[in-house]
């Protein structure tokens, strides 16, 4: 390859990049943005759970049930209802997600030491916020039911029962089970398809909509500097916006990786020489900047953020959907990031995926030389 033809095409995209605001906000203001729309509002976690009460005992023990519940920080209790029938319209017209009744003659069974009830109404619109919530009012539940078993025996003037089986759990990983943990990382992954991908996508489709893929033919230029000229703009632009999203999950999410930061670096590279190889082979086959504008979201952008365990897990998708995961990119770069940031993985474990990757980059590369050769180059 000639230094100086990869010089003169990336010089010459350069400046077109530089004339083209909507290219640099796409590839700038847009992974900013993504940052912080996913890190803010995106939250996989369930706390507060909006939470409306009917105590129809007004005792000692009913408020005392209440009072705990409040002081969880998984549910906030938002109002008091006289009735169950304000807790069907509150339900109803979505200002409670659980509502929790404490019946008639609850508080005389408890201190008759008689199994009691109470009514818990839960909004399942949502099935994973409604199995979670339903999780934790279990176990607050269970919690309660301890309290008043230790003391119903102390009143007995018997030692407290210890559970045969003493279940010691420790979190790995992720020790405070936040979301924004492994939701900063993994968008990353979308972001670098969005600048890699999305605007490589249009580079040489531009040339063919302009007529000037004729002219280049006629240069002496061979089909590999062209393409290297073509994504040395965008490769250095991806770069910075990795090490920026990597600053800002630091500064602003406290989400700070575990691993080498040279080990997070090869990485990324390798992932952006795959998001750059598959955005110009985009670009060749379509020979149009609109269809290779939306074959690029259908291809890169939709497969990465559903398809690579990134916000829906694997193993829940069906087999034939799980056997198409293994072609999209992200699925391993979000691996490598999960390694590094949650894990503290070294190279040494996270190898596979590197070659993974690097295996796609060749493919596509060897794919691009071969359509671009066909075309004269």
């Amino acid at each position: 390859m000639n230094p100086r033809n990869i010089q003169a095409i990336a010089r010459k995209e350069i400046y077109h990049l530089l004339r083209d605001f909507r290219s640099l906000y796409l590839a700038f203001a847009i992974p900013l943005l993504l940052i912080l729309l996913f890190g803010y509002a995106l939250s996989l976690d369930v706390e507060h759970i909006e939470t409306v009460v009917v105590d129809q005992e007004q005792t000692d023990l009913s408020r005392d049930f209440i009072h705990r519940l409040g002081a969880s920080p998984y549910f906030r209790i938002t109002a008091r209802l006289p009735d169950t029938r304000t807790v069907t319209e509150a339900l109803d017209y979505g200002r409670a997600t659980l509502a929790v009744i404490i019946p008639t003659g609850w508080t005389a069974d408890l201190r008759a030491d008689r199994e009691t009830a109470v009514q818990i109404l839960l909004d399942g619109s949502d099935p994973n916020f409604a199995g979670i919530s339903r999780a934790y009012i279990s176990g607050f539940i269970e919690s309660y039911n301890r309290k008043l078993l230790a003391d119903f025996l102390d009143r007995q003037g018997m030692e407290k029962i210890r559970p045969p089986v003493d279940g010691r759990i420790r979190v790995w990983f992720n020790e405070d089970l936040e979301s924004r943990n492994f939701i900063i990382p993994g968008i990353i992954a979308i972001i670098i398809m969005i600048v890699g991908a999305m605007l490589t996508s249009l580079v040489i489709a531009r040339e063919y909509e302009n007529g000037t893929m004729e002219t280049i033919r006629s240069l002496p230029i061979r089909a590999g500097e062209f393409l290297v000229g073509k994504a040395i703009p965008y490769f250095l632009i991806a770069l910075i916006d990795v090490l920026v999203s990597v600053l800002m999950g630091q500064i602003l999410f406290g989400v700070v990786m575990k691993a080498g930061f040279y080990l997070m670096i090869l990485a990324s590279s390798l992932y952006i020489l795959v998001a750059l190889t598959l955005g110009l082979l985009i670009s060749s086959v379509t020979k149009s900047q609109m269809v290779a504008n939306q074959m690029a979201v259908l291809i890169t952008y939709l497969p990465s953020l559903l398809l690579s365990n990134f916000v829906f897990p694997i193993i829940n998708m069906p087999k034939a959907l799980q056997i198409i995961t293994y072609a999209v990119p992200a699925t391993y770069y979000i691996d490598l990031l999960s390694g590094i940031y949650l894990r503290d993985l070294g190279f040494a474990h996270l190898w596979p995926d590197l070659l993974v990757l690097t295996v796609m980059f060749a493919i596509l590369a060897a794919l691009n030389c071969i359509i671009l050769k066909r075309e004269g180059l």
